[in-house]
């Protein structure tokens, strides 16, 4: 049984360590659609062996009617290039699930190949991306390069979303604002919860609830209790621990009895009747608060705000300062209001300003709009726990990135359609991304890779691929080449990095777009265009291959 395998089999779960990196078992060369295999067998029995193709990985729309997508995945594409063998395991299976009649050669070939012999291009982890332009371009032997396909599109389709959406909410819920992802329990199985957790904080979320990803890629993790801790009491002769130890001091003191004592206090500060507050919610925020003095946080509804405020103020005397509050349920807008405004009561009544400063976050099937709307109303929120509408990307649930051949031994390759958009630019081809002298991206261009590439100060003419009449000059203040070798001969080829620069990869490549290309209601599309020289060799090909009607 080699390492992949043990990987997969192992108690330990889906992820195994192979060096630096966490390696998920489940991506390996069988994690991809049947016809890669069997294409494989058909170019194999072609002697097709030695052709050498070149691959383009892009998407043709940006998702969530935005016009920005954040390229991600990248890491764990290589990683798979890095493992990509087939097992004894894996061909005994092929040879059971393929049609009959196919070689024993095939499967030996099959069982040697490797990543060895294959180039990959890609733009920078964590940068903006548009339509048509290539994330991924993949160069090597015809074989390997098609059997990678479904696995790279998986790896980077969902990534590539998830990170997308995570920005939209970080830019809607301002930079003052913290994000933390909630959403393990709705996601799409356990491998989805994990992307989501990761991709979620690539975006620019602060934290997860999802454990196993805190450790994983060492992403803060939060969280508070559930309605059925409060619910788990019913009232204060409940209480089996009511002693806490001073924190300064070391002496033991009755919590509960200093809350009692403050909750008396604040019913005339807040107008709150004792009686409205539920013994059993005192009980467990007690409890709670014992369990956790230095990071109490609990969750309320509108009559929890005396408890909660009285255990505070209990805590305070005993020398911990609580957290804050968690909303999940009514009218955010309005409750976060009159928490912060009950806070400023307690703070000034009883001399203690951190009490200003309590955190209050709000969760309850939160989505972009909701948001916006709560920034409309002048809520009070701090930070925002998000869990369906991020994790499953309810407003668009798929990228649609494809994988396109676009040149084999040498010689362009174009995939007609009457569907214009579905068109592929041929050849292999650079990327450029072209600046203003404000700092602000203008366009990208792709140009043919025997091209010089544009320079600053130079007129550079710009045409759309594929409308005649849309051109314009453009002359850059600063270009930068858009592709890196990533992979070759076997080895990445750059210094990978950490999770959390690619996070701030994306915040400093957001910044270079300007507001109108990021805003929410109808933003203003991004241009990609072709130099006047792709131009031409895209049509040129596409009247050579297109077919000539007959009328008759």
């Amino acid at each position: 049984m080699n390492d992949r395998e043990l990987g997969c089999n192992s108690g330990g779960g889906q992820f195994m360590d192979r060096g630096r990196m966490n390696q998920n078992g489940v991506v390996q060369p069988l994690l991809t659609d049947l016809y890669q295999i069997t294409m494989a067998y058909a170019y194999w029995k072609s002697d097709k062996t030695d052709d050498q193709a070149v691959f383009d990985l892009f998407f043709r729309n940006n998702p969530f009617h935005g016009e920005f997508t954040i390229f991600a995945g990248l890491e764990e594409c290589l990683k798979f290039l890095d493992s990509f063998h087939y097992s004894q395991s894996d061909i005994e299976y092929l040879k059971q699930t393929l049609p009959e009649g196919i070689e024993n050669e095939f499967f030996e070939y099959l069982g040697n190949l490797t990543a060895r012999d294959v180039t990959l291009y890609a733009i920078d982890e964590g940068t903006v991306a548009f339509p048509r332009v290539p994330i991924i371009k993949i160069e090597g032997p015809l074989i390997i390069v098609q059997l990678l396909e479904t696995t790279l599109l998986t790896l980077v389709n969902y990534a590539s979303l998830m990170a997308t959406n995570a920005a939209r909410y970080r830019m809607v819920a301002g930079k003052h604002v913290k994000l933390l992802e909630f959403g393990l329990r709705r996601a799409q199985g356990p491998d989805g919860g994990l992307s989501a957790s990761k991709y979620s904080y690539t975006g620019g979320f602060d934290g997860t609830s999802n454990v196993l990803a805190g450790k994983l890629f060492n992403i803060p993790v939060k969280g508070t209790h559930a309605h059925a801790y409060i619910t788990s009491f019913s009232s204060v002769g409940e209480l089996k621990t009511r002693l806490l130890k001073h924190k300064q001091t070391g002496i033991m003191e009755d919590l509960l009895e200093h809350a009692i004592r403050h909750r008396q206090m604040l019913s005339h500060v807040l107008d709150v009747s004792t009686e409205e507050s539920s013994e059993g919610e005192l009980a467990a925020m007690v409890s709670y608060a014992i369990a956790f003095p230095d990071g109490f946080m609990a969750l309320v509804d509108t009559s929890g705000l005396l408890n909660f405020s009285a255990v505070a103020l209990a805590l305070n005397d005993l020398g911990y300062h609580a957290l804050g509050i968690r909303i999940d349920s009514g009218d955010l807008a309005y409750l976060s209001c009159l928490a912060r405004e009950a806070f400023e009561k307690v703070a000034e009544r009883f001399k203690v300003p951190w009490f200003n400063k309590l955190t209050i976050v709000a969760s309850n099937d939160i989505n972009e709009d909701t948001i916006l709307s709560l920034n409309e109303q002048g809520h009070k929120i701090d930070c925002f726990g998000i869990g369906t509408h991020l994790v499953t990307c309810q407003r668009q649930p798929a990228l649609g990135c494809v994988y396109k051949l676009v040149e084999i031994n040498g010689q362009p390759r174009i995939k007609l359609s009457q569907d214009v958009e579905k068109v592929t630019m041929p050849g292999n081809k650079s990327a450029y991304r072209l600046y203003s002298a404000d700092g602000h991206a203008l366009i990208d261009l792709l140009q043919k890779v025997t091209e010089p590439p544009p320079a600053v100060g130079q007129k550079v003419l710009c045409r759309h691929p594929f409308q005649e009449s849309k051109r314009a000059y453009v002359i850059p203040s600063h270009v930068e080449s858009l592709y890196k070798v990533y992979w070759k001969s076997g080895k990445i080829c750059q210094q990978l990095p950490t999770l959390e620069q690619v996070r701030e990869k994306v915040q400093i490549s957001l910044k270079t777009l300007r507001n109108d290309h990021k805003r929410t209601l109808n933003p203003t599309p991004y241009k990609v265009a072709v130099s006047d020289n792709l131009y031409n060799f895209i049509h040129d090909l596409w009247l050579q291959n297109a077919p000539i009607g007959e009328l008759s």
